[in-house]
């Protein structure tokens, strides 16, 4: 039986922060079961990329900061590390995101140390039974003791939810994310690589979700902020997601990104194995991404036609581009010219890498079929 705590925030504030971080951990044996005195414990956040807290794309800094004070509470010596998606003049924007996120300021203030993945250099799995060949992770999380990850509560455009088995997907060091992503273009395969890093990561016994201010709508990084006042706490990942999705109102057989950590027992995903501690309560109103159909089955072969019909393609809004070319570099398959911006959707594998990792947030999402623009235009009039 896995436990899922579940601890309401109001907002930031960090003392009320650790309060309820301590109260979600006291039913597990608190920070001192899992962090020994002396021990190097790396704090693995969701850095997307250089975004501002308030925006609701990466972990808070403030979460980060409580967080990182409890594990110095128990004796820990605290890192804070990630390598942010994309690319911008063909690098990660990892060291801008640290900065503009608050997260680098925060570090300073405290004393903890930050561990830019990029920079420390990767580490080969090898694993026989990793769907992935040549799978590159960064050593850093193999030079600590321990492992916390530091999810944030958010929909994605792609894989419909991202939560704390997604967050791993962070640990794959500077441009190589392209690459894996080019060899997975579905959330099912993909989610073959996010159950590779797992596997490849042994050290990770605790998972604590931002969702303190949640993304609705169209993330990982364009989405609206929700105030979800929740922060969710488990020693097991997927148990930790399940209730994360279904809190958001997402029907989890459509959430096909997790079926790899299903499949390889990354953790529990059966509802009547997993034990709620704290108040399980749906989230009022939340906005899932447009490309989601509540009603579709998983048999591909019966809806084909209706995916079909209701799919979103990436365009971009000329009127918001900046040409940073970060959507033209963080493309796996090159479909985004760089002078036009126009994309080639014959080469296009709908990875959304391009909405996902534009910083600006000219990206959009449009449906190919303009009746269903029309429809979800007068839709939004009424559900807003």
């Amino acid at each position: 039986m896995a436990q899922v705590s579940i601890q309401s925030c109001k907002d930031y504030e960090v003392e009320q922060i650790m309060a309820c971080v301590e109260a979600g951990l006291r039913p597990i044996g608190g920070m001192q079961k899992f962090v020994l005195p002396g021990q190097s414990v790396l704090l693995k956040i969701n850095l997307i990329g250089p975004k501002k807290s308030e925006k609701a794309a990466t972990t808070h800094p403030e979460f980060v900061r409580a967080v990182g004070r409890l594990v110095s509470a128990a004796g820990g010596k605290v890192f804070i590390g990630d390598s942010s998606g994309g690319a911008i003049a063909g690098m990660a924007p990892t060291k801008k995101s640290f900065t503009v996120s608050g997260i680098e300021q925060m570090a300073n203030e405290e004393g903890f140390t930050i561990v830019n993945f990029d920079e420390v250099g990767p580490l080969q799995v090898e694993n026989p039974e990793n769907f992935t060949k040549d799978l590159f992770i960064t050593k850093a999380v193999m030079d600590v003791d321990v492992v916390i990850n530091l999810p944030k509560m958010k929909t994605h455009s792609m894989g419909v939810y991202t939560g704390a088995v997604k967050n791993l997907y962070g640990a794959i060091p500077g441009l190589r994310k392209a690459k894996y992503h080019k060899e997975a273009p579905n959330p099912e395969v993909f989610g073959e690589v996010l159950a590779d890093i797992h596997c490849a990561i042994n050290n990770m016994p605790l998972h604590i979700m931002d969702g303190i201010v949640s993304m609705q709508g169209e993330g990982p990084t364009a989405g609206e902020p929700y105030p979800a006042e929740k922060i969710l706490i488990s020693t097991d990942p997927l148990a930790l997601d399940r209730i994360a999705i279904e809190m958001m109102g997402i029907v989890p057989e459509r959430v096909n990104i997790l079926n790899a950590a299903i499949k390889r027992g990354i953790g529990v995903w059966e509802r009547r194995e997993i034990e709620v501690i704290g108040e399980f309560k749906v989230l009022k109103g939340y906005k899932l991404p447009k490309g989601y159909q509540s009603n579709v089955v998983r048999d591909y072969s019966k809806v084909k036609n209706v995916i079909d019909f209701f799919k979103v393609v990436p365009s971009v809004n000329k009127s918001k581009c900046v040409n940073c070319n970060s959507c033209v570099d963080s493309c796996p398959v090159g479909a985004i010219d760089r002078t036009t911006k126009l994309i080639d959707y014959k080469r296009c594998i709908d990875c959304l890498c391009c909405h996902e990792l534009c910083m600006v947030e000219a990206v959009d999402l449009k449906s190919k079929n303009q009746f269903v623009r029309v429809v979800r235009a007068v839709s939004s009039m009424f559900y807003k």
